[in-house]
């Protein structure tokens, strides 16, 4: 019983003493050296987009849509993204034969399906990669 209330009064103890022990400064003097940081004084930034330029942008364009490569010429034709992204989606691709479907990683035209999106689907052919957007995007 007596061993019990010294061990609680020990951890009682050292639970009261560590914080303190822990927030004193380091270099046992008391003095902490800091670096004088430069003051900067604030300021608007240069050059402010006018606001008649914000409401005449799209509400949901793409951010750097009017920077887009155009697309090579015989790119396919993307007509649909259909299934789940990352479980079972294909991409729907219009051909000469028709509407082909294209799982990841199969080929048309000498373009390899690479990835998909909900709104696009990514092309490869050798070096060259084309993101080919939905009709309408």
């Amino acid at each position: 019983m007596r061993a019990n209330r010294i061990a609680i009064g020990l951890a009682g103890c050292f639970a009261v003493l560590m914080p303190l022990v822990l927030l004193l400064p380091k270099g046992g003097a008391g003095k902490t050296e800091r670096a004088a940081m430069p003051t900067v004084p604030l300021a608007a930034p240069p050059a402010a987009p006018a606001l008649a330029a914000v409401y005449e942008r799209p509400l949901f364009g793409a951010a750097g849509e009017e920077n887009t490569p155009a697309l090579p010429a015989d790119a396919p034709a993307l007509v649909g993204v259909v299934g789940r992204l990352g479980a079972d989606a294909v991409a729907l691709v219009r051909t000469g034969d028709g509407t082909r479907a294209l799982q990841i990683g199969e080929s048309v035209d000498g373009w390899q399906l690479t990835s998909l999106a909900i709104d696009a689907a990514f092309f490869t052919r050798g070096a060259q990669r084309v993101r080919v957007p939905l009709p309408g995007e």
